[in-house]
């Protein structure tokens, strides 16, 4: 947090990565991707799977970073130190909804959303969307736009954008309350996504079947062989 605050108030260009089994899995077999998760200015483990994984190579003391919990923990810094924020990602039903509640939770919070085309962006609309976030002023741009596209958007335009942009996935969607988050003791334990292939099976089927199972024989692998 102290790290990031400190990025965001300097308008540092960076990005962070908050990386899941999907994350993770998805990072292994595509190299371009991966380059993209190592390249991060910081990476931290969501998911408790992926915080299991490094408590076990020997840092003991590693717990889980959700994307979720640290867009809000940085809203709240962002309000008492007088820090714009900007969204960008989602529908504009959703970033209403996220701004209206993010209003009542901080009310000197100061927040800009924006919800881009679902299509490739021409040269001269990014253009003019970077130069809206930069007039912003906002230290911290935080980005829904999905995995791994948010990855992607985020390292080319490092360099571009004045701020710490953070990918914080469906955070936008849980804030908002349009996507129901799993319980605390289902997050505590490993079962989040257990939760949310139950909300959304025809959409996050693949990716939590599949992934997860990927996940479990890289681990074992990894454990059995002795491999980083």
């Amino acid at each position: 947090m102290s790290r990031l605050l400190g990025w965001a108030h300097a308008h540092e260009s960076r990005y962070v990565t908050i990386c899941n089994v999907h994350v993770v899995v998805s990072a292994s077999r595509d190299a371009a991707y991966r380059d993209i998760i190592n390249g991060s200015d910081m990476a931290t483990p969501d998911g408790a799977p992926v915080a299991w994984m490094l408590r076990r190579q020997g840092f003991a003391n590693q717990s889980r970073v959700s994307g979720p919990d640290l867009m809000w923990a940085l809203c709240e810094r962002a309000a008492s130190e007088d820090l714009p924020i900007y969204c960008y990602g989602s529908t504009d039903a959703t970033l209403g909804l996220l701004e209206a509640r993010l209003r009542v939770a901080f009310p000197a919070l100061r927040v800009t959303t924006e919800s881009p085309p679902f299509r490739t962006l021409t040269a001269e609309e990014d253009a003019a969307a970077v130069d809206r976030i930069n007039a912003s002023d906002a230290g911290i741009l935080f980005v829904g736009l999905g995995c791994p596209k948010q990855e992607r958007w985020m390292a080319e335009h490092r360099g571009r954008v004045n701020a710490v942009m953070i990918g914080v996935g469906a955070a936008f969607d849980f804030h908002a309350g349009t996507v129901q988050r799993a319980p605390a003791w289902m997050r505590d334990n490993g079962m989040e996504w257990l939760h949310r292939l139950a909300s959304e099976p025809g959409r996050l089927w693949k990716r939590y079947l599949v992934t997860n199972t990927l996940f479990i024989l890289g681990a074992a692998r990894q454990f059995l062989l002795g491999r980083d």
